[in-house]
Formats: structure tokens, sequence, C-alpha cells
């Protein structure tokens, strides 16, 4: 049978044969982390950078929806760079900023002279070799206009938005590089948000002045841009792109959308792209490996949560949180809804299992933006976090004193606190935000939140950016860590980029843990591209599978844990019968 006839089949069965109840969520454990798994060391290192917003007092609706960051490293000596973005506007003084990672782990501000101190209302950022030469590029969004800068490989970069052919007079938010059509150049989609009109002026309840909310303005479309690689007689290294948004239909429907994920959620080894949209049903984008797509959010139980309502959905986590080898995806939303946790089962079919999970019972509620699902603690399990600040402001009886010194008396009223939750092992997570101060006791605007391995050490740090406020940055200091694995992807015949796309299962015993290759997920954000395994116990590495992004698949002879590995295409063991390897999860299901 046809993959369209199965699907159109099974679908509608499954969804309906699931409904909307979850089982009874499992009580709580006893057990309490006392010491801090984060430590601020924003100050220690010389990171100094504070966002703008302009002037205030208007209730712009761009300011309160903030900036992200990425974490790269743009210069190629092994260790993780910082670019973050301001939201001042044109003419403003405040502009992006590159912070340099030198040996001693500080950060020197390296911006001047590098052609990236662009000053406008920057909204996202993301990383990508989009011409293959082996340096990462930047592509910047904001609100009606989008940036292409190449990275020239001496710590330069040029503008080449023009000469790319890449336009987006909208308001931009997420994006992320994805190789849609498998011919080695990496594409680009961007989450478009609402057409915003300045002329419009909301107020709360009691009538006084307030951000307004999606809904009061019309979505937009994502835009999906196709790379052609390189531009005959342009500059050198120079790409072209083509907006295919219409023909690969994209078109069809416009969300608020703010939160962007690329990743094969229907097994067929293709890319999808997920866009959370604001107050809107969530789209899935599903591959039809012929340039074309066609949304099926709902169909495979991802456009809303159980109750069948549609949420603010902001920003997206993905990760494997039950260790049955296929990903589950997180996304945030308002202080008054519960963030969703959609876990995938069969393979291509998402269920909400929010209540289930235990994630709703938190130790206080907040409006959720960045968010992570990484393993933090390396027992094997991916935890959760998340970067909260709230978008309509609260009660002045609740506002953080250190909060109105620091965001004055309007902004502060915007102010959260962020949240961790700690996996149990089996799905279940426990909140402990209260035991970690440095990351969770201060409230702030909150909006990004990246991570990655600054320090060397194997574990996930975190920086995470706040609106109106500085950037921060949080080392790992998560007591009893297990042992962990990093992987670099690398494809030599496309100049040595990351394999944007390439799905990583190592083994080791009886346990398998399975990643994903894409540094464009949270929200507003891209992250250490490298795919990070916390191996618990386990001290010796059995199997390391890669299926590379074209589908074939590779074996590498990886034995030693605590390291940093770099797998190139072509140099592993190929695996011939993948349809019987016990690395793989179990098939999309066929009636």
């Amino acid at each position: 049978m046809k993959r369209g006839a199965v699907l159109g089949i099974v679908l509608p069965l499954l969804a309906v044969a699931w409904g909307c109840r979850g089982p009874a969520s499992a009580p709580p454990t006893e057990r309490h982390e006392r010491s801090p798994w984060f430590v601020d060391i924003t100050a220690d290192v010389g990171l100094n950078f504070v966002h703008d917003v302009g002037p205030l007092g208007k209730y712009f609706m761009p300011e309160i929806v903030g900036s992200g960051a990425a974490l790269f490293d743009f210069d190629r000596d092994g260790r993780l760079d910082i670019y973050l973005l301001q939201n001042g506007g044109p003419g403003s003084r405040s502009t992006n900023r590159l912070f340099r990672q030198g040996s001693d782990g500080r950060f020197t501000d390296v911006t001047a002279g590098s052609g990236l101190d662009i000053a406008d209302r920057c909204m996202g950022v993301a990383v990508g070799d989009v011409n293959n030469d082996g340096w990462p590029d930047l592509f910047i969004t904001g609100y009606g206009k989008v940036w292409l800068f190449l990275n020239n490989g001496n710590g330069t970069f040029t503008d080449i938005t023009k000469e790319a052919g890449l336009d987006n007079p909208h308001w931009g938010t997420s994006a992320a590089f994805l190789d849609y059509d498998r011919d080695g150049w990496l594409d680009l989609v961007v989450a478009n948000y609402v057409s915003y009109s300045a002329t419009n002026h909301c107020t709360d309840s009691a009538g006084n002045p307030e951000y307004c909310g999606p809904n009061a303005f019309p979505g937009t479309v994502s835009r999906l841009f196709h790379n052609l690689g390189p531009l005959p007689g342009g500059k050198p290294g120079a790409v072209r792109f083509e907006d295919v948004t219409v023909k690969a239909g994209l078109a069809a429907v416009a969300g608020p959308g703010l939160g962007v994920l690329c990743a094969d959620f229907d097994g067929d080894r293709w890319p999808d792209i997920l866009i959370a949209n604001d107050g809107k049903p969530n789209h899935l984008w599903i591959n039809q490996h012929d340039g074309t797509f066609k949304e099926e959010a709902a169909l495979r139980g991802i456009a809303c949560n159980a109750m069948g309502q549609a949420e603010a959905n902001m920003g997206i986590a993905i990760g494997d949180v039950n260790g049955d080898g296929l990903f589950d995806v997180f996304v945030t939303h308002l202080t008054e809804e519960t963030n969703t946790l959609w876990m995938q089962g069969p393979r291509g079919m998402f269920r909400d299992r929010t209540v289930a999970s235990g994630l709703t019972r938190p130790q206080w509620r907040g409006t959720g933006f960045g968010t992570l699902l990484a393993d933090f603690d390396h027992d094997g399990a991916l935890d959760l976090a998340i970067a909260n600040g709230r978008v309509r402001h609260a009660k002045r009886s609740g506002i953080d004193s250190q909060a109105i010194a620091t965001l004055g008396p309007l902004l502060s009223r915007y102010a959260d606190r962020n949240q961790l939750f700690v996996n149990e092992g089996n799905g279940q997570f426990r909140d402990i935000s209260a035991e970690n101060d440095p990351l969770c006791g201060t409230a702030r605007i909150a909006r990004g939140l990246a991570c990655g391995d600054l320090d060397g050490d194997g574990s996930l740090d975190l920086l995470v950016t706040t609106t109106a406020g500085p950037a921060l940055l949080y080392r790992n200091v998560a007591p009893k860590r297990g042992h962990w694995l990093l992987v670099r992807a690398v494809d030599p015949s496309l100049g040595g980029r990351d394999a944007y796309g390439a799905e990583i299962t190592v083994q080791a015993g009886n346990r398998l843990w399975r990643r994903w290759l894409n540094p464009g997920y949270s929200y507003l954000c891209s992250n250490d591209p490298r795919v990070h395994f916390g191996l618990g116990s386990a001290q010796r590495i059995d199997s390391l599978l890669v299926v590379w992004p074209d589908g074939t698949e590779e074996t590498f002879a990886v034995r030693a844990v605590d390291q940093v590995v770099v797998v190139h295409k072509g140099e592993g063991k190929p695996v011939t019968d993948s349809a019987n390897s016990t690395m793989q999860p179990p098939p999309i299901p066929n009636p």
C-alpha cells in the first residue's frame, strides 16, 4: 500500500482510538537535590551585554517578544562563541554583539570590524554553513527584515542578503536550516508572527495600556527558501536562495509562528517542519519527497492539547524523554495555561502526556519561551529547563522587589522565574526549581535559552537572554554526574559542515540513546551543533550508529566514554540491513 494511503487510514483511526484523556499522574517522590545544578558565571567570564528594547511607554509589541542568541564556533578553534541580538531599532546605539571565547574561558567582545554590529529590531538567529565551505554562517530575523551573513573565515562576516535573494518583509521570529530536498545544500525556514500595526492600542481588563496579544492581528505565512547553491558571478562563496513557500505548500495556511523545529516526524528519513503558533493550532509540515509538504499536525496529534485547545505555543524542545527511541516534543505556553509534552508513539503519532509526566505540578507557574530537553546530570535521562517571562503584566502585589530595581516599574510587572525539572528516568519529571536559585531564583523577562558545552567538561551549560536585561551564562555544576559523550557528525563531501538532519544512536550494554542533530530549537536561538549524550554509569560504548541526512547508515568504532568524538561520513562501516537493526525504533504501523 502506498504511503499516502496508509496514512489516510491509520492516522484518523489512531487519533480516534487514543481519545483525549491520559492516565492519572504518578505520585511525586520525596527525594530532593539541595545543591544547585547551575551557577551564574556571567561576570566571571567577561560576558557584558544588556538587551535594549528602545524607548518604553508606547507598548510597542515587538519589544516584549524578545531577542535570541547563538552558541557557535565562528573561528573553528574548538570553543563555542556567542552572538547576541538587540531590539533597540534602526539607528540605535545598541548593536548586536559577537563574543569570542579564549583559551582561558573568558569572552572578549570582537564585534568591531566583524560586520555583525547591526542595530535594528532583531529577533532570532540561525546558524548554518550555507555554502559548504566549512565555516558557519549567520541568518538573523527581525521585525520586517532579515539578514544573511557569510563567514569569511578570518573573523569577519559579509552581508549577502540581497545577493542571496532573501527577503522577508514580515515579522520574522525563529528560523532554522534544513536540507529538505536532500541535495546537500542547507535550505531555510522562517517562522513569521503576526501582521502587526503599531496604530492598534490594546488595554488590560481594567482599561490600562497593555501589550497586544496575537489575536488582535492576522497571522502570516511562514517562509521556506530553497538553497540553489553558488551564485554565478556573485561574491566569493555567495549562494542563491529561491522562495518556494507557495509551490512547497506552506502558503496554504497562515499562523502566528514563534517557534520552529525541523526533524523527521514520520520516520521516512526526510526532514519535516513544526511551527509553534501563538494561540492557534500548531502546523506540522510533512515532507512529501518531491519538494512539497502537507500540513498534518491535527492528524498526528500535535496541533492542540489533549482537550483539543490551541494554546500560546512559543518555544520548542525535542528529545526522547522515556527512552523508547522516539523523540518527544515539549512546547511552552502562558502562565494561565500548562506547558505541553507530546510523547511520540507509535512512530509518527503524538499524544499529550503532560499530566502523566508530572509536569502539571510545578512549584510555580510562568510564561515559557526558550526551553530545552537535555541530560544535565548525565544519568541517561533528559531533563527540562524553561526560560520564563510574562507578556501581560502581573498584579503589582506579586512583583519581585529585585525585578523592580533592575527593570523599573513598567517592565518589572512582566518578570517571571525560570524553571528546572529533573527526569526520574522513566519520563516522569520533578520540579527542582526551588533548589536552583542561581538559575531560577530571580524574576526576569527571560526569552531565549540556548545550551552547549562551553568549558569542555562534557556537560551542557546554559545561556539565557532577557528582555531589557543582561544575557546570563550558567555553568553546569550538577552533582554526581555520570559519564557522557559529545558527537560532532560532519560530511567531508560538503566542505566538512555539520550534518544537519542526522540521527545518532549510542548503545552501551542493553541501553540505547538516540539524539537528533539540528541546533535550531528552543526559541529564537541556535545551540551547540554537537550531539550530547548522558550515559549514566556506562563505562564503555558498544556501538555508535549514524543515520546521515541522505538516509544512509554507518556504524563507528567508538568505545571510550567522556570524550568529544568527530565522525566523518564515509569513514564508518556501512549498515546494509537497517530493517533488522536492533538500534532502530519500530516502523510506522501498517493496518
